[in-house]
């Protein structure tokens, strides 16, 4: 088992990080143009942040309706497929990224932003001075969104299938073995999964101070 822990480790970290990196492209770019937006950001913001806490379970159920055989979807045969589980978490976090960056970044804009352009900067100047100056918040978003990723059931197991060798993260390979009455691999694999996002976290801190200097 030692064995296919580390497998099952590995397939989490790969299926998680790049459903963070996909939606990391798409949310921030949207967290920027609500920072220019107020008029769009009074609308669209508080319905982000609302979506925050919805249950993974019911982005799991939407993505499997989509993807079954009889969804819209289901000719792309996605269903039970890493894939699948990367989409899915990467739509759960959107709004968790894109909350979180757009607070980052309205308060960099109206530090920095504003009297860039005030001292002659043109447009493309300014933010790239907004997202350098950013840059240790919207890490911190990025993270969050990952540890969301991470420690989420409901969409990996609902459209992942919980495949072994195939689908099968450490989320739903604990929701297993406690099925089985495993509860001692179970607390195991979750004190895998807690030692793995505290490291994320760690680490990330060390880069940020290393840049500080």
């Amino acid at each position: 088992m030692p064995g296919e822990a580390l497998e099952i480790a590995a397939r989490s970290l790969a299926i998680s990080g790049t459903a963070t990196l996909l939606s990391s492209t798409w949310s921030i770019v949207l967290a920027y143009m609500l920072a220019r937006s107020p008029r769009a950001s009074r609308l669209l913001v508080p319905f982000l942040e609302a979506l925050v806490g919805i249950p993974t379970v019911l982005v799991g159920l939407l993505l499997y309706l989509l993807l079954s055989s009889q969804g819209p979807l289901g000719m792309f045969r996605l269903l039970y497929t890493p894939k699948a589980i990367v989409v899915g978490q990467a739509i759960l976090i959107t709004p968790l990224i894109t909350s979180v960056a757009y607070r980052v970044l309205t308060h960099s804009w109206s530090m920095y932003g504003e009297l860039a352009l005030a001292l002659g900067a043109a447009e493309r100047q300014a933010a790239r001075l907004v997202f350098s100056e950013s840059l240790p918040g919207l890490a911190a978003a990025v993270v969050m969104g990952f540890s969301r990723a991470f420690g989420e059931l409901g969409v990996a197991l609902m459209v992942g299938g919980n495949i072994r060798g195939y689908t099968r993260v450490i989320t739903t390979a604990i929701a297993l073995e406690v099925s089985r009455g495993e509860f001692g691999l179970a607390l195991s694999l979750g004190a895998m999964l807690v030692a793995i996002l505290v490291l994320v976290s760690l680490t990330l801190r060390f880069l940020g101070r290393l840049r500080e200097r």
